[in-house]
């Protein structure tokens, strides 16, 4: 059995390069020729981070991912997930 360490630069190093690639093909913030929505919904955030509904559930509980609640929906700011993706949650 050949046993890999992970270091902490190196997961660091996969969370950049995981969050350019979603950049790269995510469909916001223009989209045919229209402006980027400045509030998603839970779906659209699930699509574009490529992630399930727990997941995106655990970023809210644990506070890392900023939401409203409006008659039982969840919405997202558009610019929380850019700042999310540039560095972290204290624009690291």
């Amino acid at each position: 059995m050949n046993v890999e360490l992970i270091t902490r630069n190196g997961l660091e190093k996969f969370r950049k390069e995981l969050f350019e690639e979603i950049r790269k093909h995510s469909p916001y913030p223009r989209s045919h020729g229209h402006e980027a929505r400045a509030w998603l919904k839970s779906y659209q955030m699930r699509k574009l981070l490529g992630i399930s509904a727990g997941t995106l559930q655990n970023l809210r509980v644990k506070g890392t991912l900023p939401y409203k609640k409006i008659s039982g929906l969840m919405y997202y700011k558009y610019e929380d997930i850019q700042r999310l993706m540039e560095g972290g949650e204290d624009g690291e």
